[in-house]
Formats: structure tokens, sequence, C-alpha cells
């Protein structure tokens, strides 16, 4: 099992490495990627191998010996196809995400329905291949590891009492693979400044099987990067210009203050967020000649355009966290899906709820989609409305109605809860713009050909996005409300750079009601768009959102907030500070205009590297010690 072990995933690297020459070619580590993946390949082949090993003295007797290498050899086998098909697997989750296979290969398997409709539509041909190959090479390994040539038989106990420690010693030295302090992990073995090229060292089936290791260990994620005591920890979090104002004085609550509004109103405006799905920056532009957001592009002449507005991640539920909770992000797994942070949670809609508002979520799919259901009538929201909701659906794809029907369902809510007279806060989450990219006929001019494609699929969003505005506009409710449009992140987060931060820069519009036309050019988070919202709907409120309110201070320098794969970055005007785990700080610079990311040669400061560390380790003590709740009410105000 070892040695073909070995074989298979050391073509597979091989083969990827061809594939993606260019990249790898360009870190001048070919040799070092290759040697060094058959040292992550002994990892997970001596873990699979530490099982039988260890039933050795229990099992590996002449009175069992017949069960004994049948179970060897079907545990052997098992191990083998499950790395095959995990690497079959890769190519098109490489295509997709820039990376091999990691927790989101596990995450969604938790959505049957909607991840066999995206495959089966959007990745058919290397769907159908993969199973396939699997059961060709498959078989092909059921006849090499049967070894008729060799007669089996089980050690004496002479030879079992000699040899076993050290089979023991071997294999569990295998799995360690250094005499450091801690055992090797996937860190270990980010050997390049291009995250794609690291990821290919280890195999997929390492990747896979470490991310379910380490969503064991979520509570306490962020100590992969090192440890601040809670002092520090606050002391560093809260060290902004912008949260100066703000007194944070509850004994229990270290985040908790009163948000005091820049614009006071006599009565609080409506709160309307459309959340994009997967619109990046980079399709806020022309391509090839023709804009694929020309409703956008007239519309951010109307209101607040965020021109540095960055995502906290790359997945709906990071975006939905930053957005509605004005949560940080962590290396754990968002709080939208954690189990303390299903009730008493705060988020914009708590905050909006507790100050008369009635709240609602409506989505064009299953609202149970990434327990977005649970958190969000856990934490503030009155009414959901998903796809069961929406009558008479002109399309309905693979992840639900299309974005028009949302829209149409969306107004007729606006329009009935406006006459209710009641101040209201809708979070509107579209879906169109997601693989396998479906979407109804005649209803846009196609940016290009084939139709199913990321560029076509964001111009049909755009355009039913654009629909709903001009209803809006023409309604009730346009002048008490205030809109914010923006995405939850971009669509495919590649790049060769460590941190690939052209892709986590999104679009962001405030506009509606009285909202006076203006760019925003500060360096600014998704996490800072609540607070900001809380500000212009005229809201004094008491919560625990550490984000920035963008009507009190645009002369700050920002700050922007990265978690990817493991990697966190506290991004300024000036560099960022990327924590890797159990690693050294790295420090960065990112220039803009060329999409570049440099990697300093220098060490970061006790001040950056304390800074960086509080804004990871801040949120994730917040949610482990339930310091995050909207039922606590402010001492001050």
């Amino acid at each position: 099992m070892l040695v073909l072990g070995i074989v298979l995933l050391s073509l597979s690297r091989l083969g990827l490495v061809l594939w993606h020459y260019d990249r790898v070619f360009a870190t001048g580590k070919v040799a070092e990627i290759l040697l060094q993946g058959i040292r992550a390949d002994l990892i997970v082949l001596c873990l699979w191998a530490s099982i039988p090993v260890l039933l050795v003295p229990l099992f590996a007797n002449r009175f069992l010996q017949h069960s004994w290498f049948k179970f060897t050899y079907l545990w052997s086998l098992a191990g083998l196809i499950g790395l095959l098909f995990i690497e079959l697997a890769s190519p098109a989750f490489i295509l997709q995400y820039d990376v091999r296979p990691n927790r989101l290969f596990i995450e969604y398997l938790k959505y049957p329905k909607e991840v066999l409709s995206t495959l089966w539509y959007g990745f058919r041909l290397p769907f159908l291949a993969g199973f396939l190959l699997t059961a060709l090479f498959g078989f092909a390994l059921a006849l090499l590891l049967k070894l008729p040539f060799v007669k089996l038989r089980v050690w004496s106990i002479k030879h079992t009492i000699v040899l076993w420690p050290l089979a023991v010693f071997l294999v569990f030295a295998g799995v360690r693979s250094t005499t450091d302090h801690r055992p090797a992990n996937p860190a270990l073995f980010a050997i390049t400044g291009d995250s794609m090229v690291n990821s290919l060292v280890i195999s997929s089936g390492y990747s896979v099987l470490y991310a379910l290791y380490s969503m064991k260990h979520e509570a306490r994620s962020t100590e992969m990067y090192g440890k601040l005591s809670t002092e520090d920890m606050l002391q560093y979090g809260l060290d902004w210009p912008w949260l100066k104002t703000y007194r944070f004085t509850h004994p229990d609550y270290p985040t908790l203050h009163f948000q005091t509004v820049t614009k006071k109103r006599e009565k609080p405006l409506n709160v309307v967020i459309v959340l994009q799905e997967s619109l990046g920056a980079t399709f806020v532009q022309s391509l090839g000649g023709e804009p694929v957001t020309p409703q956008l592009e007239q519309l951010k002449t109307q209101g607040m355009w965020f021109q540095n507005l960055y995502a906290t991640g790359t997945r709906s539920v990071r975006g939905i966290e930053a957005v509605v909770a004005g949560f940080s992000p962590t290396p754990a797994q968002s709080v939208v899906k954690l189990s303390n942070s299903q009730q008493n949670f705060t988020t914009l809609a708590s905050v909006l709820k507790s100050n008369g508002y009635h709240t609602q979520f409506i989505y064009g799919g299953e609202a149970h989609f990434d327990n977005m259901r649970s958190f969000f009538t856990g934490n503030g929201i009155d009414d959901i409305v998903d796809i069961s909701q929406i009558k008479n659906p002109a399309f309905v794809g693979s992840w639900g109605a299309s974005d028009e029907d949302l829209f149409n369902t969306a107004h007729q809510k606006l329009n009935a809860l406006h006459q209710e007279g009641k101040p209201f806060f809708s979070l509107i989450f579209t879906s169109s713009n997601h693989e396998p990219f479906e979407f109804p006929d005649d209803r846009i001019t196609l940016h290009e050909q084939p139709k199913n494609t990321a560029n076509n699929a964001v111009k049909y969003a755009d355009w039913a996005m654009g629909n709903f505005f001009e209803k809006a506009k023409q309604s009730d409710y346009w002048q008490d409300t205030v809109f914010l449009i923006v995405a939850d992140h971009d669509n495919r987060v590649y790049g060769n750079n460590l941190i690939p931060v052209e892709k986590f820069r999104i679009p962001g519009l405030i506009l509606g009601a009285d909202i006076t036309p203006e760019v925003v050019e500060t360096l600014s988070s998704q996490i800072d768009l609540a607070p900001t919202l809380l500000s212009l709907a005229g809201v004094s409120s008491c919560h625990t959102m550490t984000g920035r309110d963008l009507t009190l201070d645009k002369t700050s320098p920002g700050r922007a907030l990265l978690q990817f794969e493991n990697y966190f970055a506290l991004m300024q005007p000036d560099s960022l500070t990327i924590l890797k785990p159990n690693e050294e700080t790295v420090i960065a610079h990112y220039d803009e205009p060329t999409k570049r990311l440099e990697l300093l040669d220098r060490q970061a400061s006790a001040v950056q590297y304390k800074k960086a560390l509080a804004q990871v380790q801040l949120p994730s003590y917040l949610y482990r010690e339930r310091k995050n709740s909207s039922q606590v009410a402010c001492l001050l105000h």
C-alpha cells in the first residue's frame, strides 16, 4: 500500500505540476516541491497504515490469519481508492477554487441536491470521467495489492514482540515527519509565495483529512498563529481611530458600546441590503469593450460608492457574517454555521429589531442552505422568504429561482411592509451568478459565447437588479429607505500570490432616500458596512460590532481583514501583515495597479504582529466566550 500510494500520489502531483508548470517554474522550486510532496504523502499513508499496525498484537495470529489478511487487504484498497478519487477530483476543484480540495470539499457534502445539480450541469464531463477513472484504476489497484506470488503468513510471537514496536515507531515517525516540537502540518509545506503551488505539495487526501481535523478544534483555531493575553488582545484589537469616540465599559462584554448616529432623523429609514452572489470588483469594469454591469455603473453615481472595499473571505457565509453581523473573520467556520452563534448573536437584524423594525430575509433558493435559516431566525430575522414562497417563478435553476423572480418577490414584499407603516429591514440574497450560471433566455444580449459563463451570469444578475431599482425608485418606499448593494465575495479566488488580494476587492454602494452621491476612497472592510448603515438610517443603538462608521470618519487610514485558507492578513494602506500557521509573520506590500503582492525581506515588528493577531483573536474570543450577545443592555448611553 505504501509503495503504490507513493507512486499514485507522485504521478498525480507530477501531472498537476506539468499542468501549472508556468506558475510552478516561476517559484524556482520544482524539485523541492516534488521531493517534499513524497514526504507529505508518507504522512497520510502512514496515518492510514497506523490502524492495522496497532492491531497487529490482537489479530495477527495463526487463528485469525485468514480474516486478518482479508482485513488488511480491504483496508489498504479502501485507502488507495479514496486517495485516488480525491486526486481525480482535484483538477476540477482547482479550476474553481485555485487550490486543492480542502474543507469546502467536506462542507458541500451537506447539500447533495445543490452540489449534484451543479456538478451535472457545470462539470458533467469531469464528474463522469472521475467516477469512470476511479473504477478503472481502482480495479488495477485491487489486482496489484493481491500479491499472488507471495505466500502470506503471520509473524511468530517472538518476531511480533521484537519487530512490532519498531513498526509502530516507523509508522508514527512517518506521520509526525519531523523532530521539531510540533508535528508536520500543511503549513510546513508552504514553501513558495503562491498558495496554489503550495497546495500541490501535499496530496488532496491529506488536505481534506487535515481540514476534518481542524474543524474539531475550531473554538481555539486562532491559536495556530500564536497567543495574546486578553488585555493585549483588547488593547490592540480596539486600537483604531474610529473607535476612540466610543466607551467600552461593560465588564463582561468588552466590545459593547453605544453608537450615536451622525445624522439624526425624525423617523428612521428602512434598511435593505442586496447581497450579490460572487460579484467581485473585477466584473465592475469594461470587459472586451462592453461592461457586464451597466446597471451598477449607472447606479454608482447616485449614491455612496466604496472604491476600496474588501471582502473578509471567499465564501457566502463569510460575507454574511461580515455584512449582516459586522463580525470579523477567523480560520474557523463562519459563525453562520457554528453552534454558539445560533441564538442571541449580535446582527444588524437583531439591532434593528430591538429598535422596532420588522426584519426579513429573501432568497431564491432553499433558506436552509449553509445553515442560513437557523442563523437568521435565531438572530433577529422575523420572516424567511425562500423558493417555497416565490409564486410562479419564470425560471428555476440548480440554485433556485432566478434573480428576476427574487427581485419581483422582494418588490412586492417591500411594498406590503411599507403599507404597514412600520420600519423594516430586508436582506435580499441573489444566486443566479453561481456555477453552473443558469438564467433564462432572451433577457440580455450575451457578453460572450457559450451562454453559461460567469460574465453572462453577472450581466443577467445586473439586469435583474437594475429592473428592481427602476421599480423601487417609482415606489412609495424609496424615499424612506437606504439600500446597500454589496458582493458576498468574488467568483473564483485564484492567483499566484500567497493571498490573492485582488480577488478580495468587491463593489459596494449605498443609495436611496437622501443619500448624497460621493466616492469613498478609504480602504474599507465588509465589517464597516453595518455601522455605516445604522448611522445613515438614523438608528442610534447599543451593539458589539467593531466596524467603522464611515459617515463619522472618512479621513483616518483604513484597514481590511482577509482570511484565505489558513492565512490571515491585516491589510493597511502601506502594508499587509500576513499570519501563517506556526510560522513567522510575513510582511508584504500590495500594488493595486499591477495586482502584485511583494513579500518583503524583513521581519514583522512586535507591534505589527500583535496588531494583526489581535484582529483575528478578538472575534474568536468573543464567539468562544459568548461575549457577542444581542441581549445585553448598554450601561451608558
